[in-house]
């Protein structure tokens, strides 16, 4: 199986979904600012759109990640490939701040997370060896997405206005993601069964039941969770941020694209690390670099220095995101890994859609970001804490052929 060249066709099919159901959610980032221009609407009140979808997407990623385990994944993107077309195109014409944070929150959140959890469950299946690399390119969709979806958004934006530019995206989604869906396949059925390279203790855990009690799975999703809430809020109001500090509108979106190249290059930094040292370890690091990078950015203040942190904080926020499923892999048996992978993301969604809202609040509050970035310092280091508590896998062994 380790042989199968399909194997890399979904690896490819993977990541450009994530870059184009990822992207498409996270440019609200970039609508933030013209958007709250136009309608009138705080950007606390825009923000929360984004806070709906994050709690949408987990939820949505816990059922549609069970939903593939029983019935596959393909049927599981087709429907992801549809609804987000069609949230974004409703969500453009959305008229009342509360139909936007509806529309955009509710759709575009449940679309997303027919993606992300099902599509790294389904890369694990496929691979045996270099799976940290392979769930790393997967997942490294995600930081292509500022260097093309972002500045697409922003062209549209300037050349039009926000509710073109929206609609548009949401037509880019239905054309180049429902052809994408129907190329996804399972694995030999061999495959889907076999015993992961990286056995946690006594083997993986193969009891769905079992799995969520276990110290894997909460210590997993603690760290997840921290994670996730430390590095949202900095993400989604980075441009804004650098805005205030009178930074050009086009310029903090590059800032932006730059997170995005850097998180590219951290994932697969990280991902070939995490197969050669292990993904506990590596993991570790990667939440040390990440706290040690919000925790400056309160002192940054020219583009220079925008562009020097976000090479850093791109690289460390990047990079850790897809060792949270190859640890998963390693802990429990791959007939309960969408299930289980999904409940994870459920909980990181619920850390992601603080950081929005909070950050909203605060700007409106206080005028500035700072407190969110001490704020988010302090999550970040909790999260690195709760991972040496990390139970211990056994060294990879070889499958038979």
């Amino acid at each position: 199986m380790n042989a199968h060249p399909y194997r890399w066709s979904i690896v490819g099919i993977g990541a450009l979904m994530t870059c184009v159901a990822l992207g498409a959610m996270f440019s609200l980032a970039i609508f933030l600012e013209p958007l709250s221009r136009d309608t009138g609407w705080s950007r606390a009140g825009v923000s929360v759109a984004m806070t709906i979808n994050f709690l949408v997407m987990g939820a949505g990623a816990f059922g549609w990640g069970a939903l593939s385990d029983r019935y596959g994944t393909r049927i599981v993107v087709s429907i992801g490939a549809v609804l987000l077309g069609l949230a974004l195109v409703l969500a453009s014409r959305a008229q009342s701040l509360l139909q936007f944070q509806l529309v955009y929150g509710v759709l575009v959140g449940l679309a997303a997370s027919t993606f992300f959890a099902p599509m790294i469950a389904l890369t694990t299946a496929w691979f045996d060896t270099q799976r940290s690399l392979a769930v790393s390119l997967v997942s490294a969709g995600m930081g292509v997405a500022p260097m093309t979806i972002s500045p697409f958004a922003r062209w549209l934006i300037t050349a039009y206005d926000w509710r073109t530019a929206m609609f548009v995206i949401g037509i880019v989604a239905w054309v180049l993601l429902i052809p994408a869906a129907m190329f996804v396949r399972q694995p030999p059925a061999t495959a889907a069964h076999a015993p992961a390279s990286g056995p946690a203790l006594d083997g993986p855990i193969s009891s769905l039941a079992e799995a969520l009690r276990s110290r894997q799975f909460i210590v997993l999703s603690l760290v997840f969770f921290l994670c996730c809430a430390a590095h949202s809020g900095p993400i989604f109001h980075m441009v804004s941020y650098a805005m205030s500090c009178g930074i050009a509108p086009m310029a903090a979106v590059s800032i932006y694209s730059v997170e995005g190249l850097a998180g590219l290059g951290g994932r697969l930094l990280l991902g070939v690390a995490g197969d050669r040292y292990g993904a506990k370890r590596v993991l570790i690091i990667g939440l040390l670099v990440q706290a040690l990078a919000i925790g400056s950015y309160p002192f940054v203040r020219e583009l220079g220095e925008f562009y020097f942190m976000a090479v850093i904080f791109g690289t460390a926020y990047g990079g850790v995101m897809p060792l949270y499923a190859v640890l998963a892999r390693d802990y429990f048996s791959q007939s309960i890994m969408g299930t289980v992978f999904g409940a994870a993301t459920m909980l990181s969604s619920l850390g992601m859609s603080a950081g929005p809202v909070v950050g909203g609040w605060i700007f409106d509050s206080f005028g500035g970001y700072s407190w969110l970035f001490f704020a988010s310092l302090g999550l970040a280091l909790g999260a690195m804490a709760i991972a040496f508590a990390f139970p211990r896998a056994l060294q990879p062994q070889l499958q038979p052929a």
